[in-house]
């Protein structure tokens, strides 16, 4: 079997979420041995989170900087860094490690700015370093079904994308209470300037890219703050215009009671139509034009060789968050041991996304706060 990848990880300590999400994630496979990290900005903290995952004592250190340098030097050092911190630290975790040479694995947003995600973009070229972004809804297997069917032209000329990602845990001001989630979430010195947009519609803004094969070009866009008192936006629609003339519309909130992760994406050309819902992501529904809908499921009849390259249990038995999150991960080991072998970050990228998925994420984000501004104005996202 091929060499584990030795992870560290920055963030991710005591009392975090997204953290034991991406440790899950690369263990599931047995690619990866997390052996250094920095888990908290609390170096008590960090120290007792480090001896809870195994990490020995002279790898779990006081802050990220000092973790770069000192795994640079050492013969074991690191592979690869994994940055689950709050939003405002992905770019200064991102360029210590990039400045030692050394791959990251970065969850979203890119940064909190578009100038610093313009930054970060140069810093990856210059250095040579693979970096990735944890869009992890881009690993399911029928996301990936999809997006072989728009790419061999199953539903023609791609004319409508509609995306949507719902939940409601912050229909109440629940950054009051001691949550410290919806804390940081809801602190632009934290998240940056947006809010849900942030969190989730840059989600749901990768999945209808990743699916569709087209640039968004244009946005005209509404954030709303419905708590209040609350400082980001809570509530996004959004009106897209796509290359070759394609439509869309994206809407993103925490505030609709009785959607917990509700993210659906619909996808209709001339000849046909799909849709898929993540909270039952082991169907997808195909309609071709003129012809009864039918039924794909994970796993199951008629797939293509990628979405069953990343299946993992015979159709019938449910997988869902954590596996995709996990196949992510492991094509991220493929393509970081073909990195250690001597191939370029561009040439193993394929289904992973890049810093130009992050930085167009970034984009999205700035044109989407610019054209709320100024009262819904068509705003080009290279502007």
């Amino acid at each position: 079997m091929a060499d584990k990848i030795r992870l560290g990880m920055v963030g991710g300590g005591e009392g975090a979420f997204i953290g034991a999400v991406h440790r899950i994630a690369a263990r599931m496979d047995d690619r990866y041995e997390l052996v250094a990290g920095a888990l908290s900005s609390d170096p008590e903290r960090a120290a007792r989170s480090a001896a809870d995952l195994g990490i020995s004592s002279e790898r779990s250190y006081a802050s990220f900087s000092e973790m770069a340098v000192a795994e640079k030097q050492r013969d074991n050092g690191i592979d690869a860094v994994s940055i689950v911190t709050p939003n405002h630290m992905h770019f200064p975790v991102a360029k210590a490690f990039l400045e030692q040479g050394i791959a990251v694995i970065s969850d979203k947003p890119l940064t909190v700015s578009l100038d610093e995600a313009l930054e970060l973009e140069a810093l990856v070229k210059q250095s040579g370093c693979f970096f990735a972004v944890t869009h992890n809804y881009t690993g399911y297997p029928l996301v990936r079904q999809a997006r072989h069917m728009v790419k061999t032209g199953e539903l023609g000329n791609i004319r409508l994308v509609h995306v949507e990602y719902l939940q409601d845990w912050l229909t109440n001001k629940e950054e009051e209470g001691g949550n410290k989630q919806a804390e940081w979430r809801t602190d632009p010195a934290r998240s940056g300037p947006a809010g849900s947009l942030g969190d989730i519609g840059t989600h749901a803004f990768n999945l209808a890219r990743f699916i569709s094969g087209l640039k968004v070009e244009e946005v005209s866009a509404d954030l709303t703050s419905f708590v209040p008192g609350r400082q980001v936006d809570d509530n996004v629609n959004v009106m897209m215009r796509f290359e070759g003339q394609a439509k869309g519309m994206l809407w993103s909130t925490q505030v609709a009671p009785g959607n917990e992760n509700n993210l659906k994406i619909r996808i209709y050309g001339d000849k046909g139509g799909l849709e898929w819902n993540q909270e039952n992501p082991n169907q997808l529904m195909y309609s071709p034009f003129g012809e009864p809908t039918r039924t794909l499921t994970r796993g199951g009849h008629g797939l293509c060789d990628e979405a069953l390259r990343v299946t993992r249990v015979p159709a019938g038995h449910p997988e869902g968050y954590l596996e995709g999150f996990a196949n992510v991960y492991s094509d991220i080991a493929d393509a970081l041991l073909h990195c250690k072998a001597g191939a370029s970050p561009e040439s193993v990228m394929q289904l992973i996304p890049d810093i130009g998925a992050g930085v167009s994420g970034m984009k999205f984000i700035s044109s989407v706060i610019a054209s709320s501004q100024e009262n819904g104005k068509w705003t080009k996202l290279n502007a």
